[in-house]
């Protein structure tokens, strides 16, 4: 029997039933516009990243989409300033 938590394939189980997790929280997906190129990816993603409670943030130049994971319902006006702070504009939930 192994010690460790994680699996060879990278994932990792609480210890106690032996099945893998994934973080958990809630998806959210917004409509922003204004996004370009890899710097405007790389803004975005550190930005909506810094806020509380935001564990991940996938920014989708093609479809305008940013996801963003947070561990509770998100801010929207709080995610909305730091999006127009940063020089876009964020339009709606996706």
């Amino acid at each position: 029997m192994s010690s460790s938590c994680c699996s060879t394939d990278g994932t990792c189980s609480t210890g106690t039933s032996g099945q893998a997790t994934t973080t958990e929280g809630v998806t959210t997906t917004y409509a922003v516009s204004g996004m370009t190129c890899g710097h405007c990816k790389a803004t975005l993603t550190k930005v909506i990243g810094e806020l509380d409670g935001v564990t991940e943030v996938d920014v989708d130049l093609e479809t305008g989409r940013v996801t963003v994971v947070s561990a509770a319902e998100p801010d929207d006006t709080l995610i909305a300033e730091v999006v127009d702070d940063a020089g876009y504009e964020l339009t709606g939930r996706a």
